[in-house]
């Protein structure tokens, strides 16, 4: 809903849904609001290099994965991956870190479908 009245063309809803979606986001990191992204280590004497992305990082973040929730994009169960956590940790940390250190996400990854789900309150409201 856009100044009182209700959008029926997708492309509106697309419009208005990303709009209050990316309010509940910080600009700057991409986080949503209330949460913190992992601690990653500084190297020491070197202030100004890129922090090392460990494996226990990997580990620690794989290994609190809600196992409720429903798979992604990638088809992979977070169960799935919160049990494989020792094994995917290494490749995942390597992977993390040549992404920070070449400023390159895959393509893949910045991808996402996102659906809207009416909970409560207004179902006219994003």
């Amino acid at each position: 809903m856009r100044g009182g009245n209700i959008d029926n063309k997708h492309e509106e809803k697309t419009k208005v849904l990303n709009v209050s979606f990316a309010s509940v986001f910080d600009s700057q990191t991409g986080y949503s609001q209330g949460s913190q992204p992992p601690v990653l280590e500084e190297r020491e004497g070197e202030p100004n290099k890129p922090p090392i992305i460990q494996e226990e990082q990997a580990n620690d973040l794989l290994c609190h994965l809600d196992s409720h929730k429903s798979m992604g994009l990638d088809e992979s169960h977070p169960r799935v991956l919160r049990e494989l956590a020792e094994e995917l940790a290494i490749p995942l940390s390597i992977i993390y870190q040549q992404s920070w250190l070449t400023g390159e996400v895959s393509g893949d990854w910045r991808i996402s479908h996102v659906t809207p789900i009416y909970k409560k309150g207004r179902n006219e409201d994003p």
